[in-house]
């Protein structure tokens, strides 16, 4: 053998043992998260988290690529605490762990504060939960929803409860909250625009447990429908209370009753409840039974509330990622507004102000201590 073919025979030897050239480790590219994973609402914030986590684990079993490299979705998930000081915090963590667009918040009065922290980043965000109407018209190209929001269904509920439940004296309660005080006030505004008698408003606070004053003034001015702009716990117990004291009027929401705390804290007390949920009447469709069943298989539970909204969140995400085939944070921002996806509760789509285009309402009911879906109200027939 000569020295040339010696040298051959190593190379080809040296190859054998190292084999082919690997395929490029794929990119780690952050995606945020961002809600209340402790408190009283921290089931609510576990819940959107794993909605979101489902699309992204579904998504990276696809083996994406942008600008044709391989990438990994993974979800920074930091926690709010429902705080609006802290919500800022967390909005400021995620800019400089350098995600490329954030799902979150749910509380809109921490989406609200936040959502500036992002525009200056030039970070899309989009929520799940959030459904104050300021949050999107604050003129911010970066934010977004995958639900109705409030001034949209709260003037709805108002309709309703004047038209369809008949209500003659309604009384209006809320938690002062940017969510419950903005739930309100549209609920008001609807409600009179159907000739409605709001025969007093009250408010609380969100931290209350005892409603007894406001409700025996509502009592004593004969109120037939009680609205209550909060969430679904101090919904329960003020429909405990409202029992307690004999009330026969009907406790009323738009967008945050309807969950299995609600039942379990409520009891036989919350029978009869209605509440006008955003989104379509999830127990109904094809595709979100499916999510159901996905869902409980990755995490080992029952969905809460808001998860599909969660991963329909991603779903446009990545949506807007791919679309601009980059992921750089200026580029993802200008495809946003161009995304329309199918989703696990309709087309996902946008307006000019980063709101869903045609959102459904559904109309939910307490019946022998369920809730029941009664009928859809608006919506693109998805």
């Amino acid at each position: 053998m000569n020295r040339r073919t010696l040298v051959l025979t190593m190379a080809l030897g040296l190859m054998g043992l190292h084999g082919p050239a690997q395929a490029a480790d794929p990119e780690v590219v952050k995606i945020g998260f961002a809600g209340p994973l402790t408190g009283p609402v921290a089931r609510v914030g576990k819940d959107l988290q794993y909605g979101a986590q489902l699309a992204i684990d579904e998504e990276n079993a696809k083996h994406p690529m942008i600008a044709g490299k391989p990438v990994k979705y993974v979800l920074d998930v930091q926690d709010d605490q429902a705080d609006p000081h802290v919500a800022v915090q967390v909005a400021q963590k995620l800019v400089d762990d350098g995600v490329v667009g954030v799902i979150g918040h749910y509380n809109s009065g921490c989406s609200i504060p936040a959502s500036t922290v992002y525009h200056n980043a030039n970070v899309a965000m989009i929520t799940p939960g959030s459904t104050n109407p300021a949050l999107t018209q604050q003129g911010y190209a970066n934010v977004f929803r995958t639900m109705g929001n409030d001034g949209i269904g709260g003037v709805i509920a108002g309709k309703f409860a004047v038209e369809q439940l008949k209500a003659k004296r309604i009384g209006i309660i809320d938690d002062r909250t940017a969510f419950g005080q903005g739930l309100a006030d549209a609920f008001e505004k609807g409600a009179k625009e159907a000739n409605g008698n709001i025969v007093d408003r009250e408010f609380t606070n969100d931290k209350a447990v005892d409603f007894r004053a406001i409700l025996t003034s509502l009592k004593q001015k004969n109120v037939d429908v009680i609205f209550f702009g909060g969430l679904d716990e101090q919904g329960a117990m003020l429909a405990k209370q409202m029992r307690t004291l004999g009330m026969p009027a009907r406790l009323f929401g738009a967008g945050a009753l309807k969950s299995n705390a609600f039942l379990q804290i409520a009891g036989p007390a919350g029978e009869g409840t209605q509440d006008l949920e955003p989104g379509p009447a999830l127990d109904k469709l094809p595709s979100a039974q499916a999510f159901a069943k996905r869902y409980k298989a990755r995490f080992n539970q029952d969905v809460e509330l808001y998860a599909p909204f969660a991963y329909d969140a991603a779903l446009a995400m990545i949506k807007a990622i791919r679309d601009a085939d980059s992921l750089d944070r200026s580029k993802i921002v200008a495809s946003f507004p161009k995304v329309t996806v199918v989703g696990v509760t309709g087309n996902i789509a946008f307006d000019p102000h980063g709101d869903l285009i045609k959102p459904p309402y559904t109309l939910f009911e307490v019946q022998q201590g369920q809730w029941k879906s009664l009928k859809t109200l608006g919506g693109n027939g998805v």
